[in-house]
Formats: C-alpha cells, sequence, structure tokens
C-alpha cells in the first residue's frame, strides 16, 4: 500500500452490529473513536468492496465517531455477493436506517469512488440529514463512465484491458459488460470465480498511479474479488438502478451542504472529467485537485487532502 503516513493510528472499534432488513440482508455496521463526536459515514467503493481498518484512519479519532458499514453483499454483510433487493434505493434506505439505529441526527458523509455515488445519491434523497459532503474520485456512473471504464481505459492501462477482454471469446467481446455479467450471476464457482478474478485485479491495475501490487493482491481474494465483480456487473448493467444523469440533474438539493470534491489528475478509473463536470454544477463546493494521484484514496496525495479536509471540517464546520 501507498505511504499511509498522513493517515491516523490504527484504531479498533468500540461497537459494532448487523442491521436487520426487511428481506435476506444484515448490515455489518461499526464505530470507532470518540462516541461523543461528530459522526461521520464511511461509504465504500465499487459497489461490492466492502470497508477495511485502514478506512477508520482518514478521520481524528479525538474528534470524530467513525461509522463504517458493509454494503448489501459486501464484506461482512450477508449473504454474501447477493444481488435480490440490491439497488441504489436500498442502500439510501440502509443508510437512513442505520442513522435512526445508532440515535445520529446527522453525520458527515464521506465517500470515494463508487463511495462517491452512493454519498450524493443518499444526499440528494436527505439533505437535512448531511452535514457536510467528502467526495473522492467523482463517479456519476452515467454510460460513458462505465464504457471508459471497461474499454476507453485500455489509452491508459492497454495492458490490463486487454487481459479483461481476452478472457472472454471473440464472439462476445462487442459487450464486455454483458460477457462478465452472464458469467458472474452464474451460481457454479467453476463460472462465476475465474470472472471475478479478472474484473477484479484489472479493476486494482488501474486504481494507482504507479503499480500497487498489494492492491492487486487484495482485491484478487476470493471473497473481494467475488463482491465487487459481480455486484458491480449489476449495478452497471442496470443503470445503478437510478434515472440518467440524476445525480447531476439534482445537483441544486446540495447547494447548502459543506462539501469538498478532491480529485487525483490522473484517475483513470473515474477520469476527472466527471469531477470537473460535478464541481462545475456545484459551485459552492471546493474542489481540490491532486496533481500526482490516480484513483485510490490511499494516494499520498489523496490521503493527505482527505485527511486534511476532516480536520478542517472538525475545526470549523467547513471546507474553505
Amino acid at each position: 500500500m501507498p505511504d499511509t503516513a498522513p493517515l491516523y493510528p490504527p484504531l479498533t472499534p468500540y461497537a459494532s452490529g448487523m442491521l436487520e432488513t426487511a428481506g435476506v440482508h444484515r448490515i455489518y455496521w461499526e464505530t470507532s473513536g470518540n462516541p461523543d463526536g461528530i459522526p461521520v459515514l464511511f461509504v465504500h467503493g465499487g459497489p461490492g468492496s466492502g470497508t477495511s481498518p485502514d478506512q477508520r484512519r482518514f478521520f481524528d479519532p479525538a474528534r470524530y465517531r467513525i461509522v463504517l458499514f458493509d454494503q448489501r453483499g459486501s464484506g461482512r454483510s450477508t449473504p454474501h455477493g447477493e444481488l435480490a433487493d440490491n439497488t441504489t434505493p436500498h442502500l439510501i434506505a440502509d443508510m437512513e436506517a442505520l442513522r435512526v439505529e445508532l440515535g445520529i441526527d446527522s453525520w458527515l458523509v464521506f465517500g470515494g469512488s463508487w463511495g462517491s455515488t452512493l454519498a450524493l445519491a443518499y444526499a440528494e434523497a436527505h439533505p437535512q440529514r448531511c452535514r457536510g459532503l467528502v467526495l473522492r474520485g467523482i463517479f456519476l456512473c452515467r454510460k460513458s463512465e462505465i464504457d471508459w471504464f471497461l474499454d476507453g481505459i485500455r489509452a491508459f492501462f492497454p495492458e490490463a484491458q486487454r487481459q479483461l477482454a481476452e478472457f472472454i471469446p471473440e464472439t462476445e467481446r462487442d459487450d464486455l459488460l454483458a460477457a462478465y455479467h452472464r458469467r458472474l450471476v452464474d451460481p457454479d464457482p467453476a463460472v462465476h470465480q475465474p470472472a471475478a478474478h479478472e474484473w477484479a485485479t484489472f479493476e486494482a491495475s488501474c486504481s494507482t498511479l504507479l503499480p500497487s501490487p498489494e492492491l492487486v493482491a487484495a482485491f484478487g481474494r476470493d471473497k473481494t474479488a467475488l463482491s465487487l465483480a459481480r455486484i458491480e456487473a449489476h449495478y452497471f448493467a442496470n443503470d445503478i438502478f437510478l434515472p440518467g444523469n440524476s445525480l447531476l440533474a439534482n445537483v441544486g438539493r446540495l447547494r447548502t451542504i459543506p462539501a469538498v470534491i478532491v480529485q487525483g489528475r490522473y484517475d483513470a478509473v473515474c477520469p476527472i472529467v466527471s469531477a470537473d463536470e460535478l464541481a462545475r454544477a456545484w459551485p459552492e463546493a471546493r474542489y481540490v485537485i491532486v496533481a500526482d494521484a490516480g484513483h485510490s484514496a490511499f494516494e499520498p496525495g489523496i490521503c493527505r487532502e482527505l485527511v486534511a479536509a476532516c480536520d478542517r471540517f472538525a475545526r470549523t464546520g467547513a471546507f474553505d
């Protein structure tokens, strides 16, 4: 993993549990830091990647009540990799149910990549529950962005994209999303697991400015690879279960919420053009471009900006 010096020291949760839903899903959550601090919700990426202990470390544990949760089918939530009742509206409802379960009136919402997508969707649905937004690696999940991720990215990562494509028989390569989706939803592990490994390691290979074998290995583990690849393909194939371009179209609902957008200049997974469009549509948000970074939140420059933004918010309630 890249240098994590800007992060706060490792910490362990003081509480955790499983949030029950009306269906089969049970949602893992945990809280760490100061029980009386500013509530902050960490919204992980993917969809499907789940949370990790280092994600607690963006926040000053003396000032923040840090809430992490694994989205449906991800991480320690159960059933693992489950797609039934797994849509963006379901995830928004889970976030609201968790807020109520934990007795939180409003919180800072922090999300990167798909986490930025879901954080925006949640904030547009429940603006009164958001004290602020910290967004990184903006992904608005439009068709153009999905097409870039699976195909256009070869402009920067031709070897990785070629490996992704050549896993699929040549007769199916005109629609990689459909080809992978068919395999990833197949119940046979001999079919879905190799496809998941290809998808997940491809994504990890493109996520940092400099190669990170550690990230590729982490994404390539069977459990993480399956939930990440299967749930991503599920959401991408269904246009994230939201009307087209709804996140930009509804940005007016966010104008009074303090916000910062942190974007790596050389982010190949979520190219800067989406962050630029969001910042132009939302001039009230602070926009920070990290000149020497790719996609990962743990790129040194991105990590520093995220920690600094959260420190600033803890002191002043704003990002300016």
